[in-house]
This record gives structure tokens, sequence and C-alpha cells, in this order.
């Protein structure tokens, strides 16, 4: 693991050995920024407890370690280093720390430790980020660049930029501060690099009152900076990119209890489509606020980390939404929409690789949003046409999988000979179903990201969902199939719900 020495690594357990424990509380303490007396108040122990715990002198409970990863928001990290201590009694000394410098090449700056907090008061959000920064390469280090994007409508480019062109985001909004060292030693200061209307690109320099202190070769630092966007600006998601080889990502959602949160998170890399994260996000509650956080070693290179939620008690009660509303606030376009009536645009592959990886990512995100609002026992697909973009590209999930399959320019070239009839829903007019006859095999053509012509071969129930999908992507609807004379169902006389597929026992 690159990065640089962390804080208590070397200290030395009630049985003499290395104690990971200790060294997983001291790490996020000082990621917290908080003194071994001011975590002692947060946990509500002694502080001399708290620092023989910390130095190895005292073996914590496994209250105490669930006391802490609460406190630091560790997102699962102490529990972990709990079970690992606790397992052997003896503690196993995780592998010693070295130098950056000698595991990393010149001109590489790594990032031992990110650490974001976003806290929502109900109109506004605050973005507290906190970075350890390891100079490895051999000249001192002046200015650390910087990114501020928001995104209100995500897969709506045009509504989007409709809504930073009338009310831009600006400086005055961000309020943007940088300080340097422990504790905010120092004030930093700062230059604009790009400057558009939802997009910032900010230069922060090791200077500040007239002083100067570069990172040199070697050295290791906390930089800090935070900004305010309204919710006007900001969408309900958060997204961390890594640019830099990076040692932990740590993720901490604060918002308001009464806004009844809910929050899920996707993984992207350059190898693989988007995923739900490997871990569970932990949620825990303090008085009247939610608190999420989430936490991972060694996030690989240009890997995105995506967090979105949902507030399900905002606003007065209200009689429950038909299951086609629903669907329209999640973001899936509406029958009646022109997209959904016109062949999809294909994607030029490889040229346009990574405009397809940005659009799968964008139907996972979709998916994940819509599965927290409603039970598919027969799994489900959403099309890019349905999510405002006019791309060839679709999503299915097959019930009981976690695999998603990816389509890319996939047409139908080949069906089986036999039929059957089964119930469909549409997200684009989900409040009737209808009884659709389709093949039970369907052999569909595609493009992989380098360009590669493929031919998979689905059956059933995942043939089904394929077809429906395809069929989005040429503008055909699923009620089009219907035989002369039928008509959907309203949803309130459907009963297979939350149900598997039916193909009988000798199907």
């Amino acid at each position: 693991m690159a990065g640089g020495a962390r804080s208590g690594s070397g200290e030395s357990g009630a049985d003499g050995e290395a104690n990971v424990f200790a060294a997983e509380l001291a790490r996020w303490r000082d990621v917290r920024g908080l003194s071994r007396t001011a975590l002692a108040g947060l946990m509500g122990y002694d502080r001399s407890y708290v620092s023989k715990v910390e130095s190895g002198a005292e073996r914590p409970s496994k209250d105490f370690a669930l006391q802490a990863e609460s406190a630091l928001h560790a997102g699962g990290a102490l529990r972990s280093a709990f079970r690992e201590y606790d397992a052997t009694r003896v503690p196993r000394a995780r592998p010693q720390a070295v130098d950056p410098a000698d595991q990393i090449g010149p001109g590489s700056l790594v990032v031992d430790h990110d650490d974001a907090t976003l806290r929502y008061d109900g109109r506004t959000y605050r973005l507290t980020q906190r970075r350890r920064l390891v100079n490895g390469g051999p000249e001192p280090i002046t200015r650390y660049l910087i990114r501020i994007s928001v995104d209100r409508h995500p897969g709506d480019p045009e509504r989007s930029n409709q809504l930073y062109s009338a009310n831009p985001l600006t400086w005055e909004e961000i309020d943007l501060h940088a300080w340097h060292g422990q504790d905010r030693a120092e004030p930093m200061t700062w230059s604009a690099h790009h400057d558009r209307d939802a997009f910032k690109e900010v230069w922060l320099h090791f200077a500040g009152e007239g002083a100067h202190f570069p990172l040199y070769p070697g050295e290791s630092t906390w930089i800090e900076y935070e900004y305010t966007v309204r919710d006007e600006h900001w969408g309900n998601w958060f997204q961390r990119a890594i640019r830099l080889p990076t040692s932990t990502l740590s993720v901490t959602l604060d918002f308001p209890r009464d806004l009844a949160p809910v929050v899920w998170g996707l993984h992207t890399s350059m190898t693989a489509g988007a995923m739900p994260f490997r871990t569970a996000i932990d949620r825990t509650e303090h008085g009247d606020r939610v608190v999420f956080a989430w936490s991972c070693e060694d996030p690989p290179p240009h890997a995105r980390y995506r967090l979105e939620w949902d507030f399900r008690g905002r606003g007065p009660t209200a009689p429950p939404a038909r299951p086609s509303d629903t669907m329209a606030a999640l973001g899936v376009v509406q029958d009646g929409d022109p997209l959904l009536r016109r062949a999809a645009r294909p994607f030029d592959l490889p040229t346009e690789a990574e405009d397809a990886r940005r659009v799968i990512a964008e139907l996972h995100s979709a998916a994940e949003r819509i599965a927290q609002a409603h039970t598919f026992g027969k799994g489900m697909g959403v099309a890019a046409p349905q999510i405002g973009i006019d791309r060839a590209a679709a999503l299915v999930r097959p019930p009981g999988s976690d695999d998603a399959i990816t389509l890319l320019n996939p047409t139908v070239v080949e069906t089986g000979a036999e039929r059957d009839e089964q119930y469909e829903g549409c997200l684009s007019f989900f409040d009737v179903r209808c009884l659709v006859p389709r093949p039970l095999v369907v052999h569909v053509e595609h493009t992989d990201l380098t360009g590669e012509k493929r031919i998979t071969i689905f059956d059933r129930g995942v043939a089904r969902l394929v077809a429906h999908e395809v069929d989005h992507l040429h503008g055909v609807l699923c009620r089009d199939h219907l035989p002369e004379g039928s008509a959907p169902i309203p949803v309130e006389q459907y009963r297979g719900t939350g149900q598997s597929w039916d193909y009988g026992r000798n199907a």
C-alpha cells in the first residue's frame, strides 16, 4: 500500500505486539482532526482510558469499538479492525508503513487518506474535504488542484444546462475556504483555474498571509477545504473520483432525521460498469441527525464512487402517488415523450467508449433509484431513452442475480419458435400491465466497448426482459405487441407484483 506512515502504526499492545485496533483508532482520530480529549468526550469515556487504548496499554472492549466507530464515522473500518484484533487476542501487526518515496516514482503525489463529510441542513449542502498528501517526488509542491462540479438533473443534460445558464453557481455561493496542516494551522490562498456555470476548478496554494509553506519531497501534510452549495444547485448524489494513488477513501453523509433519508452507493472503474459498493454503508442516528459512513482501502486508479440518496420524509403527508408519478419523480421519461418513439443513436465503438461508460453508469444509478421504490420479483430493465439519453444502451437486472446485463447497440437477430404470454410492466407507463406474447429464446447481437460484435442467447424470463429493453432502443413499446382487441389492465388488477416469472413445472 502506498502512503505515508499512519499515526499509531508502530504502537505496542498489551501483549507486546503491534495493535491493529490501536493503530486504526489513532488514524481515524487523526482523519477527523480530534484530540484524545475531544474523542473521549464524544464517546462518553474517560480521556485516560482512550489514551491507554490508543497507546496499546489497555485492551478495548467491543462496546468501546462500536462507540469509536460511531463517533468517528469510520465506515466500518474500526469494527473490522476490532474483529481482527479480537480474533487473535495477541494482536497481529499490519504491514509496517514505509516511506512513500521508497514505493512511488519521481513526480508522484500520493493521497494517504481522502475523507469527505457532506452535511445538509434542509436548504444548503456543506462539504468538508480533508486529504493527507504525501510528496514522493523530487520537487516541492506549491499548489493543489480541486474540482467543484454540480448537476441537479443527472441524465438530463438539457435541463441541467437550462438551470445553470439561468442561475449559475457563483463564487459567493460556494464561499470556499482552505487550510493546510493539522488543526487548520495555516489558511491557504486559492485562485480560479476554470469558472463555468456548474463547474469550477481551483488551485489551492501552499501559501497564505504573506507566508509560503511548500510541501517538500518526503513530507506529508493534511489539507482541508470547505464550500457550500444551495440545494437547488446540488443533486441527490456525491461522487469521488480517484485521480491520484490513494490508500484510503472515506465519505460521511450527515442528514436531518425528519427527512427520512435513504442512501445507496455505486462503484465504476476502467474495467467494469457500475456496481453496488462491495461493503455496506453504515447508518447511525444522533439526536435529530442521521449519519451514513462508508470507507474502502486502496481504491483503484480512475475508479468513481458515487453515493446517492432520497429524502422520503419531504413535504406534507399526501395520498400515495400513482406508480407512473413515482417513476416520473425518479427521472423516468413518461409515455408521450417523443424520445420513446424514435430509434436511439448507436455508439461508434471503441471511439465513444468513454461516452458509453458514462451512459451505463447513469443506467445503473437509475436502476438503483428505481429498485429502492419498487419490488421487482421478475427482474427489471431500463433503456437509455427512458432516462432522457438518446443513445443505444440498456441495462437488465435478472431476477435473483446481482450481475446486471449491459447491452450496447443491441438488435434481436433470431428468435426461437416457441412463444408464451406473460404480463409486462413498463416504467414509462407503470399504471398498467400488458399481457405480451414473446419468444422463449432470443439471439441478440450487441457491441462491446472494444467495438467487437457479439451474439448472446437469452431464454425465458431474461429473454423477455432483454427483448423489452431492445424494443425501447428501436422506438417500440410493449403494448405495441398486444394482440388485436387486447388492452392493458390497470395495475390494481394485476396480482403478480413481487413474484417471479411463471413457466410451469414442465416449461
